[in-house]
């Protein structure tokens, strides 16, 4: 699986039955019934941990993926992950996420493609799930992670701990499993998905599924180069520009042309090579079905439904949470992460990260986000877990 733009990409990038584990382990959790419906019957979790889980559980902590991340939080690229750990330097000795004091465990969500059930994944009748992979929500995301946490043999994470999708589930941890956790860092997302977002994030979905190649969904035993590669393309591009900012766009790329082309005789500028190279390398190491049903469940991101609204939902946390925004990010601006800062009990302030690289600030800000991190444990340290779980509902 290891990425060579040489070659076309295969029909999925997806991590596939048979291919070597990397550094993942497995854990089969059974069937899961979802919220909007249906089930699915026998759910498999990919996950990677860091550290060793001390004697009375205590030093466990949960930190979740973005919509193209997976479990592979560090380590190298090879051919087992494609791609290297996307939050490495937070589990350096030293760092918040020491693997000498914490047990780290990192899960590939539901609807993944790197090793959890999703569309690329095999089906009952040992066929990709395909179009038959049902609707999920980022509640039923969370419903898989609580079944790992028993797997594990976890009562509660010391902190769950996320930025955008990853932020989302941190969310609604807080929300729904109030006594399976003592503290959450939420960063660089609001309570539900804004207009603006189911805008953006509706282009993404038609891109890909007016792919010829997209088949319906039904794409994933295609030869190399036959998958809806050029629709998922459109979609990569749509969301790059959205995690950046206009100003670091034009400071590194300007009106530049890419070298050795010119854009007036069908040459491209730098930037359309920059976001070329993007398309291409999500092509060869994610899935165009995950990237559906992920997206969709971020579009369908509401804390407040079905709970009276979201400051009635959000008024229900009683864990500790750590809210963080970046100050140029215009996919989830300030004012989002303001209202959550505002209407939670239990936060005590917004907590900005500066930066000029928009949303991916949470993930290029390191020094800014460990702060962060290492607040969120502390905080954890005050707090006595309750003796038995609950939810809202």
């Amino acid at each position: 699986m290891t990425i060579d733009q040489r070659t076309p990409p295969p029909a999925s990038g997806a991590w596939r039955e048979g291919d070597a584990p990397g550094q993942r382990s497995f854990a089969d959790l059974g069937r899961v019934e979802l919220e909007l419906g249906g089930e699915l019957p026998n759910v498999r979790v990919a996950y990677e941990t860091y550290g060793t889980l001390n004697a009375d559980a205590s030093n466990a902590v949960l930190v979740l993926h973005a919509l193209t991340g997976d479990s592979h939080l560090a380590g190298p690229a090879g051919p087992e992950h494609p791609t290297a750990g996307w939050w490495e330097p937070l589990l350096a000795p030293g760092a918040p996420l020491d693997p000498a004091d914490w047990f780290v465990v990192a899960p590939n969500v539901l609807g993944g493609c790197q090793g959890t059930t999703g569309p690329a994944s095999l089906a009952p009748d040992a066929r990709p799930w395909g179009s038959r992979f049902p609707r999920i929500t980022v509640r039923d995301q969370i419903a898989v992670e609580r079944l790992l946490t028993d797997h594990l043999g976890i009562d509660a994470w010391a902190s769950v701990v996320g930025g955008s999708m990853g932020g989302m589930r941190s969310l609604e941890w807080a929300i729904t499993y109030p006594g399976a956790l003592r503290s959450a860092l939420v960063v660089a997302v609001g309570a539900a998905a804004t207009a603006d977002q189911i805008g953006t994030q509706t282009a993404q979905l038609h891109a890909i599924t007016a792919d010829p190649k997209w088949c319906g969904g039904d794409y994933h035993d295609a030869a190399p180069g036959d998958g809806p590669h050029l629709g998922m393309g459109v979609a990569r591009r749509i969301a790059h520009l959205t995690y950046r900012t206009e100003v670091e766009l034009d400071v590194r790329f300007g009106r530049e042309a890419q070298s050795g082309e010119e854009p007036l005789r069908y040459g491209r500028y730098a930037v359309q090579s920059y976001l070329d190279h993007h398309a291409d390398k999500l092509a060869r190491r994610f899935d165009a079905g995950t990237y559906v049903a992920l997206t969709d469940a971020m579009t369908t991101h509401d804390v407040g439904r079905g709970r009276g609204g979201t400051s009635a939902a959000l008024s229900t946390i009683t864990v500790p949470v750590v809210v963080g925004g970046v100050d140029s990010d215009r996919l989830y601006p300030l004012r989002l992460q303001q209202e959550l800062a505002d209407l939670i009990p239990t936060a005590d302030q917004l907590h900005v990260i500066t930066s000029p690289y928009g949303h991916d600030g949470f993930l290029l800000e390191v020094d800014a986000v460990a702060d962060l991190v290492q607040r969120t444990l502390s905080l954890a340290q005050t707090i006595d877990v309750r003796e038995s779980d609950s939810s809202v509902a």
